[in-house]
């Protein structure tokens, strides 16, 4: 399946050190907006180029666009590409707003494409262990979920000099203007969805807490949300509290409770990351959490990753799943509804900001099938 990128900027680092880990993925070139970002990625990585995103649609051996570009950038990039009849995997979010996700969805029903949104981070090794030791009921009905996503003060660090492997900077003016939530709450709204099935409401909470971050740039807008915490019920009934933050310390668990005991993990950024259990334990009048936790066994070994930096990901796991899906004409794990109920839930939450209400979701998918190595 060959595939094209559009986007050289920082992330697109990550996706070529995990492209080998798929072989059924050919790059066949890649662009950007800044000629000169072009040249430097492609010099360092030895790929092809094109000298614009018209040259790189009006390419026919092109079945794949990556859309790597800036998240305001993502709706217009990726309805060109399903206008030129080419399939779409967008880095997050689907996009800004959720008409725009939804016009996208339609457009690529219609002529027949495949359309997914990052992160894959559910089609990880762990997450894929967490949801088998679910199906089997391992720690009995499941009623509530905590789930973390705090980075730190990251306007605290130093940013400036985070560079990719190649050399471009971590884009923080778009970081920080997007907002965590957008960014970063995919990680554990695709997990979630995939355990638990569609969202029915979400109940959330937004603010911009740090009003100052930058010196250097102005930020439009400059009250976009850095701390969110959002209560999502599903449809299956089961409850998950999920917090997103650039202010609190850094803590990416997960814990899922339920009757007979708690599943844990440390960090979905990891995946490999060791999945635990702790059980419940009945003495005489007491019901008490055992202490000690037991390891899961991982359904199987993950990649070894040479990326730098605290993330063990697989960028380009949900591309692969994009592309044998094509191949193998069946619905992707990561489909178009399923994407974009996970942005439609994200947006939810760094918009009540402004709303403060409860929000009923408007879109639902259609149950997601496990790994064919995890079940």
């Amino acid at each position: 399946m060959k595939i094209a990128i559009v986007g050289c900027g920082f992330v697109a680092d990550y996706y070529l050190s995990t492209l080998p880990f798929h072989p059924q993925l050919e790059l066949v070139g890649v662009t950007d907006k800044l000629p000169e970002r072009i040249q430097k990625f492609s010099e360092f990585h030895s790929i092809p180029t094109y000298e614009s995103l018209d040259a790189l649609l009006a390419d026919p051996q092109v079945n794949i666009v990556l859309n790597l570009t800036n998240p305001r950038n993502h709706f217009e990039v990726s309805k060109a590409a399903l206008e030129a009849g080419k399939h779409v995997y967008s880095e997050k979010p689907l996009a800004m707003a959720i008409d725009d996700a939804k016009a996208l969805v339609a457009l690529a029903a219609e002529k027949g494409l495949h359309i997914s949104s990052a992160p894959c981070s559910a089609l990880s090794e762990t997450a894929q262990t967490v949801w088998k030791a679910l199906r089997e009921h391992i720690i009995g009905k499941v009623y509530l979920v905590y789930a973390e996503m705090d980075d730190g003060l990251v306007h605290t660090m130093p940013y400036q000099q985070w560079l990719s492997t190649s050399g471009m900077p971590w884009p923080h003016k778009d970081e920080f203007e997007v907002g965590c939530t957008l960014e970063h709450a995919g990680y554990y709204v695709n997990w979630l969805t995939m355990f638990f099935g569609p969202a029915q409401s979400v109940t959330a909470f937004s603010s911009c807490l740090v009003k100052d971050k930058v010196q250097d740039v102005v930020l439009e807008p400059d009250d976009t949300p850095d701390f969110s915490v959002a209560c999502i019920q599903f449809q299956s009934g089961i409850v998950a509290r999920l917090t997103c933050s650039i202010v609190a310390t850094h803590d990416h668990q997960l814990r899922i409770f339920g009757q007979d005991g708690v599943l844990s993990i440390h960090d979905c950024w990891n995946y490999g990351d060791p999945v635990y259990v702790q059980r419940m334990l009945r003495i005489r009048r007491k019901v008490l959490m055992n202490p000690f936790k037991q390891k899961v066994p991982l359904v199987r070994k993950p990649p070894k990753f040479k990326t730098r930096g605290a993330q063990k990901m697989d960028f380009c796991r949900g591309v692969a799943e994009m592309a044998d899906a094509i191949a193998e004409n069946r619905p992707s794990r990561m489909a178009a509804d399923v994407s974009l109920h996970n942005n439609e839930l994200a947006i939810a939450i760094q918009d009540s900001l402004a709303t403060g209400a409860p929000y009923q979701l408007t879109t639902t998918f259609e149950p997601i099938q496990p790994m064919a190595w995890s079940k």
